[in-house]
């Protein structure tokens, strides 16, 4: 799982189960700068990313957002000035897959790649 950016995303038909607690918290440990949320709707991996300014933040979503329709896996996206809050959570199953976790890892390489950059 040291390389988690790189698994394969599996498209995921809604009768897989969610990820119990056990897997989550392993998960988690290759995505330490996500915390789990627990929703109404569920459980959600969620962090913030910080920019100098809205336009940055912006461009950052619309990267993000790409990648979501690259893989027909969509995060909730928020954005503000200087911030961008994503979740991520698998809807079919109302709660957290392996996706969700790949994912999460590819975030956080583009704000990688994006960081680098801006500099």
């Amino acid at each position: 799982m040291d390389k988690l950016h790189m698994q394969q995303c599996k498209p995921c038909r809604g009768d897989e189960p969610a990820l119990t607690q056990d897997e989550i918290e392993l998960f988690l440990e290759q995505v330490p700068a996500w915390k789990l949320y627990q929703a109404q709707e569920g459980p959600r991996i969620t962090r913030g990313f910080s920019f100098d300014d809205f336009s940055q933040a912006l461009s950052f979503t619309d990267r993000v957002g790409q990648l979501a329709e690259q893989q027909g896996h969509h995060p909730r996206i928020t954005t503000e000035w200087g911030k961008v809050e994503v979740s991520w959570w698998t809807h079919k199953i109302s709660g957290l897959h392996t996706n969700d976790f790949i994912m999460a890892s590819r975030t956080d390489k583009l704000y990688d790649e994006f960081s680098g950059a801006a500099s």
